[in-house]
């Protein structure tokens, strides 16, 4: 049983690439932190390890870094 609370983060589109969330979502300052953490594994994509900046999340996706998750969710 997981008892980590997961944010939900609003966006606008149909998608949103991993290092804009990453940002969006305050769980890095800027780009070159965003790249550093997916380049060295440190980022889990849906419970899985990615190494892609550029990957497009959608609604429903979850992202996990260093123990904080959030959820993509879309704004109504």
């Amino acid at each position: 049983m997981n008892d980590q609370e997961i944010q939900e983060i609003p966006i606008r589109d149909d998608m949103i690439r991993l290092g804009q969330l990453l940002k969006l979502a305050n769980l890095v300052e800027d780009g070159v932190e965003a790249t550093e953490l997916i380049k060295n594994g440190l980022v889990k994509v849906n419970g899985e390890i990615d190494e892609r900046r550029g990957r497009q999340l959608h609604a429903g996706d979850t992202v996990t870094v260093n123990g904080q998750t959030v959820r993509i969710t879309t704004e109504s």
